[in-house]
């Protein structure tokens, strides 16, 4: 009995599976790796013709993808990070707190950076930081938003970023804010209405948005009450209790002082009662005095802060949203959420 002869089977078939690589899928379709990964993970747009000679390519070459290596891409994926400033304050308690009930009810990690240095090299360098730490998506609040837009940094790293209440729309990342011009004009215009014709004004530093935006519905809330504007009963600060107590030495040290201050933060407006009272004025009898934002401290204080409420808490719910859209789509969108006047003791009824 002749034997047959042993033929050798072709070297193709046999190719461990395991051996083969995601460009070599590429080459075999005649596509980018890129394209080929696009129709593993059913994302992107590729045609039909494409996407079946893929899916031949993945079939002839036993292609099987590196299970490790997308579960690494899937945690990254689900990795938020939170760029804010060192300096603890209720404002930064509320994002944070609304930051990590957002990324948690989405099953999401949550990565809080604190950065020192207001510099773009410094807020570039806590960006990166959150990346290689695995962040897919930025969470930014002022002034590092406005430090970023514009560098191409989050382009260049291929990561969403998305802005927590910022002053206005950034051209180059998502943000959710309220209208804070229009909202510190409705406050000016309810203190007006209670009798004050002096007024003054506790402004925020230029680097920050708000500032600016907040500073000017101050004046647009003083013509629209028939006030004159006074440049001298206007000050910038940091958005911090000191900046506050400075402001009210130089305010109340005046012989014409203001009967209300209005202040750009609870923050500012904490550190101008403290310092009131210590120069013995009666609040709000002697001074009627307004914060911004109603975090925490703005009830607690005496007398309870009458300010603008701003949703912290629900902007970082839709800033996440906001991330995980731009993910997909790389969309820049710019939602203004509604703001409220929360009226309460610090401003009385009647100025004297």
């Amino acid at each position: 009995m002749t034997e047959k002869p042993v033929t050798a089977m072709p070297v193709m078939t046999m190719r461990k599976p395991e051996g083969v690589t995601i460009r070599a899928v590429g080459e075999r379709a005649g596509v980018s790796a890129m394209t080929v990964s696009n129709v593993i993970n059913g994302t992107g747009k590729v045609g039909p013709a494409t996407r079946a000679a893929v899916l031949a390519a993945v079939e002839e070459l036993g292609y099987r993808p590196n299970i490790a290596a997308r579960r690494l891409a899937k945690a990254r994926a689900t990795t938020l990070g939170l760029i804010y400033s060192d300096r603890r304050t209720p404002f930064i308690e509320s994002v944070l707190l609304g930051a990590l009930r957002a990324t948690n009810a989405r099953g999401l990690q949550f990565i809080a950076q604190a950065e020192e240095g207001l510099t773009r090299e410094a807020a570039e360098a806590a960006v990166r930081a959150l990346v290689q730490s695995g962040a897919a998506g930025v969470l930014l609040v002022p002034p590092f938003a406005e430090l970023l837009s514009g560098s191409g940094l989050f382009e260049q790293l291929g990561v969403a970023a998305a802005a927590i209440a910022t002053g206005c729309a950034l051209p180059d990342i998502s943000t959710v804010r309220i209208d804070n011009r229009a909202a510190m004009a409705a406050l000016t215009r309810h203190v007006a209405g209670q009798g004050h014709r002096q007024i003054g004004f506790v402004a925020g530093l230029a680097r920050f948005s708000v500032a600016d935006e907040r500073l000017a519905g101050f004046r647009d809330g003083l013509v629209a009450s028939g006030l004159p504007i006074d440049p001298t009963l206007e000050i910038r600060g940091e958005f911090e209790p000191a900046s506050g107590a400075a402001a009210a030495r130089v305010l109340l040290s005046r012989p014409d002082r203001p009967s209300a201050i209005l202040c750009s933060s609870d923050d500012m407006a904490a550190g101008l009662i403290g310092e009131a009272h210590r120069m013995g004025l009666s609040l709000p009898r002697d001074l009627a005095v307004t914060g911004f934002d109603d975090t925490a401290i703005a009830a607690r204080l005496w007398p309870p802060l009458t300010v603008i409420r701003q949703p912290v808490g629900d902007m970082a719910f839709r800033a996440v949203e906001q991330v995980l859209v731009s993910l997909r789509s790389r969309v820049v969108e710019d939602r203004v959420v509604a703001h409220e006047l929360v009226v309460r003791e610090s401003v009385g009824l009647t100025a004297s």
